[in-house]
């Protein structure tokens, strides 16, 4: 059986609380519990400052006089104290003869007659309840109720808190703790005292400590109910500039501050009997913001769907007010917050249950006055303090998000990478809303220092993620590149190639050192094939060179930076698997499984080489002329060039291809720009759906008609929702996971077809399986077919 020492009291209060606000919000919060009728008012009622009475205290023993000495004490109290505390003070230094007196009595007056006290007009507690309930730590009541809520699938919660321990948090602010509280019921207040200094004798066991509930005085009046805590002996130094700043800050964002000022949580600040302010959020200044995101994350039929508004107000050049609303199903989710390889389960996305969020982006150093607020240097000071994207559980704050050391969201982190558009967590104002009952798997962690690691924490923080860092700052720069003409940036993506090339270079050096004579050829061919594609890199990097200064080169070499880069992902990724299946051979076996496995690499090398020769159009140095080829052939040329990646991905690919060369006049380039982007897509979506689906057979669809010559590409992937069918078309929108997001390879396409005259479009008719859209159409102009 455990034992429990006194001092463990004091671990789960005062090493728990790791603030002064975490603990008001803990005592406010119980508050909130007991229902109060008028909120919860937060009263400090200080005599003389901590700092002033360490000063006072090492004078005493100087050489002033007694009188001198109790005079300079007197000059230091503040006559703003309640008149009943400011008397005892006073009477309690004057009752001193001498000057160890003095001290003694200067420190019990310190101790007694500076408090805080939290009082709520809510349901109160018998002395019954004292005993059974506030003594017992971790009380179940709570915990109880807030299930069962749960279980019956209740709107909201009954209880903001459950733990039981919410109480401890008063030794965070003081020593002592007076308890007065009583039900309306009760004809008298009961009364409990507690010395939390008792507690920290390290031999002695909780049981030892003789803590005990008592009938106190009068009730304010015979139908009052509530309960008020008085802390004494505090252990900070309060002051009326330290309480406003916490109000004007720290207070003002406890409860939601976008919250209507009529609905939201009333607490009142009081120092010394002076009512002190708590701000509210400025419609104004959110209606200044220069762009912003606002999203749902909803269960329809028990399917995540989440819906974000992207708006662009003013960007600093001329632009109409741009607005654009996606929305993401469950098959969307699962690719984009979750992935190929995420670390957490599909699952997870209905787990987490319903929340919303809002997020206002400020180009600071455009920011102006505000009639109802001031000046420039007022409404940037303004949008400086409430800066920062904060988490509400049903209308109280989640600490640390949020706070100016906090960047929960890696905004900054980010920030360091990012070419255009910097989102610095200072630059926003925003909440998101989660709740008890709807989100029931994201708790807090014991000291209130963030939310638990769980699955569904991990899907709130990406979809967060997603909409704040991805998707709101590429909607702005697309907006930037249709009203500024800027040029597509390569950067991201040519350091990646040169990541991957040296990879690929890396492993090929240690397979030739590591592999026996069975493997030569295959090390040969991969070798000779990474030369090919280093060749065709510089040749694309030279292109792009070239063609800098042309809006409409740069999107087509932008094409061209993106094929580099899967072909080097394929040519690293061949590579380093052949180290690393090397590496773990063991036992006789090994050259008959040597020869195999360089047998599958030596085809694998064929199917890259053959992609870069198919690809090598595209590289060409020069403005790229309009050719006649064959499409029938070129077609063809692309699913060989990919044989060993669908025989990878068991991809079955069905062509439906004109029985005569189906000849066309065009950028030949460009038709292989297409191809390759549909076929990169198309294999990704694929490997989606067969990792949830372990009886799925992926298939590819390829058909050709003529006049006009017309390409359909299918499969049979997780589809498209039909709300993004336009969507998936636009700069940088995309549904892949963080690792592989760059949103350009179906807008790029595009452009490549519209540049040849032609169209690609997505068909609107519907899966009858999916529901969702699966099959895109490449129609070339009846002009260009020969």
């Amino acid at each position: 059986m455990f034992r429990i020492t006194a001092r463990t009291v004091l671990e789960l209060g005062s090493e728990l609380i790791s603030s002064d606000i975490i603990a008001f919000y803990e005592l406010i919060k119980n508050g909130f519990d007991a229902r109060t009728k008028a909120g919860v008012d937060v009263k400090f009622d200080i005599v003389l400052t901590r700092r002033a009475f360490l000063r006072l205290k090492g004078t005493i023993h100087g050489k002033a006089s007694l009188p001198d000495l109790k005079k300079l004490i007197k000059d230091e109290l503040l006559p703003t104290a309640s008149e009943a505390a400011y008397g005892s003070f006073v009477d309690l230094i004057d009752e001193a003869t001498t000057k160890q007196e003095l001290t003694e009595k200067l420190d019990q007056a310190q101790r007694r007659f500076n408090t805080i006290t939290v009082t709520d007009t809510g349901s109160g507690m018998s002395l019954e309840d004292l005993d059974r309930s506030f003594l017992v730590i971790g009380t179940p009541s709570r915990k109880k109720e807030v299930e069962a809520a749960l279980a019956r699938g209740d709107k909201s919660t009954p209880y903001l808190g459950e733990k039981g321990i919410g109480r401890l948090s008063a030794m965070r602010l003081g020593e002592r703790l007076l308890v007065e509280t009583a039900r309306s019921t009760d004809k008298k207040l009961n009364r409990l005292e507690i010395d939390w200094t008792e507690f920290s004798n390290v031999d002695a066991m909780l049981d030892q400590i003789a803590v005990a509930p008592t009938k106190g005085g009068k009730k304010p009046s015979a139908e009052w109910s509530g309960t008020a805590l008085t802390i004494s002996d505090l252990v900070e130094n309060w002051t009326e500039a330290r309480v406003r700043d916490m109000a004007d800050y720290e207070f003002a964002r406890l409860t939601d501050p976008f919250a209507n000022a009529t609905t939201r949580p009333r607490i009142a600040i009081f120092w010394n009997g002076e009512r002190i302010g708590i701000p509210i959020m400025s419609g104004a200044l959110l209606d200044a913001a220069h762009a912003r995101v606002s999203g749902t994350y909803e269960l329809i039929d028990g399917a995540p769907v989440l819906t974000c508004t992207f708006e662009a107000l003013d960007l600093g050049f001329e632009h109409p007010r741009e607005r654009q609303t996606v929305k993401l199903t469950e098959e969307d989710l699962q690719a984009t917050i979750i992935g190929k390889d995420g670390p957490v389960e599909d699952s997870a996305l209905r787990t987490i249950g319903p929340f919303s969020f809002e997020a206002h982006w400020y180009n600071r150093r455009r920011l102006g006055a505000i009639d109802t607020i001031g000046e420039q240097k007022a409404v940037r000071e303004l949008q400086q303090k409430w800066s920062g994207i904060l988490l509400f559980r049903d209308r109280f704050r989640v600490f640390p998000y949020g706070e100016d050391e906090d960047d929960w969201l890696e905004l900054d982190r980010r920030a360091l990478r990012r070419s255009g558009y910097t989102l610095n967590k200072t630059q926003f104002i925003g909440r998101v809303n989660i709740s008890r009952i709807a989100n029931p798997q994201l708790l807090d962690q014991t000291n209130r220092e963030g939310l638990r690691e769980t699955s569904e924490q991990y899907v709130l923080l990406e979809v967060l993620r997603y909409a704040v860092q991805d998707m709101l700052g590429k909607f702005m720069k697309d907006v930037e590149r249709q009203y500024k003409h800027q040029k597509v940036d390569l950067s991201d993506a040519q350091a990646q190639v040169t990541k991957l090339e040296d990879r690929a270079k890396n492993a090929i050096r240690q397979l030739k050192r590591l592999t026996p004579s069975e493997g030569d050829d295959a090390i040969e061919e991969l070798q000779q094939t990474l030369f090919e594609f280093s060749e065709f890199a510089a040749r694309a990097r030279q292109r792009i060179a070239e063609v800098e200064q042309e809006s409409r080169q740069m999107i087509e070499m932008a094409g061209v930076g993106l094929m580099v880069e899967v072909v080097a992902h394929e040519l690293a990724r061949s590579s380093e698997n052949a180290l690393k299946a090397l590496a773990h051979m063991k036992g006789r076996d090994v050259p008959d499984r040597l020869r195999s496995y360089f047998n599958t690499l030596q085809a694998e090398m064929k199917s890259v080489s053959k992609r870069v020769r198919v690809l090598d159009p595209m590289s060409v140095s020069g403005r790229q002329r309009s050719e006649v080829f064959a499409l029938d052939e070129v077609i063809r040329d692309a699913i060989e060039a990919h044989h060993a990646q669908f025989k990878r991905h068991k991809i079955d690919v069905i062509t439906d291809l004109t029985t005569r060369p189906l000849r066309i006049r065009a950028v030949k380039g460009m038709i292989v720009q297409i191809i390759e982007n549909l076929i990169s897509n198309s294999v990704y979506w694929l490997d989606m759906r067969a990792e949830r689906e372990p009886s799925f057979k992926p298939k590819i669809s390829i058909s050709l008609e003529s006049d006009p010559p017309v390409m359909m590409f299918e499969d049979n992937g997780r589809g498209i929702a039909p709300e993004n069918r336009d969507q998936v078309f636009k700069m940088f929108f995309s549904l892949k996971d963080t690792r592989r997001r760059r949103g350009l390879g179906l807008y790029i396409a595009r452009e490549a077809a519209m540049h040849n005259g032609g169209t690609l479009e997505l068909d609107e008719e519907r899966d009858p399986e999916t529901g969702r859209l699966h099959k895109f159409v490449l129609e070339l102009p009846a002009g260009a077919q020969v």
